[in-house]
């Protein structure tokens, strides 16, 4: 099971650690993990995504939530909730076609082309983490140099 937790702390040193040691204490690996400040400068969100089924996932919302400078912590319904991913990918370029390819592919999901070169360019991607595997895919035969991700960001929609 797949799980998007939320979780809103207090913007101090060393709570980033806290948070992380409690997921390597209990042997629970995080898929990725987003941290920013809120709107007020006093606490930071904290977005986790790890798998595990329903029994683990619980146990640690429930650690989460007992930790001192967590203020709240739940468990987001992917239906009920807006969750975006960063990625850059660094494509290789062998021929001049590639490059119209790629063109291609970055319009057909949204995505913006930047650094463009003789050898390469490269491809910011905003979208779920579905979407990204998929475009990935997609440019493996171009070959792919180097990828950076972001981790997933989320927020529950209102009234879910």
């Amino acid at each position: 099971m797949w799980a998007i937790l939320s979780v809103l702390v207090e913007n101090r040193p060393g709570v980033l650690f806290k948070i992380t040691h409690l997921f390597r204490s209990r042997n629970f690996n995080i898929d990725s993990i987003s941290v920013g400040i809120t709107d007020n400068p006093n606490y930071s969100r904290m977005t986790i995504t790890s798998y595990g089924d329903e029994k683990q996932i619980e146990q640690i919302v429930k650690q989460l939530d007992k930790m001192i400078d967590t203020v709240e912590v739940k468990q987001l319904d992917e239906h009920k909730t807006v969750f975006r991913e960063l990625c850059i990918f660094k494509l290789k370029l062998s021929n001049a076609n590639d490059s119209m390819e790629v063109n291609k592919l970055a319009n057909a999901y949204g995505a913006k082309v930047h650094d463009v070169k003789k050898d390469s360019l490269m491809v910011e991607l905003t979208s779920t983490p579905d979407q990204i595997k998929a475009f990935e895919e997609l440019a493996k035969p171009f070959g792919i140099i180097d990828v950076a991700r972001t981790g997933v960001t989320a927020l529950q929609r209102s009234g879910a």
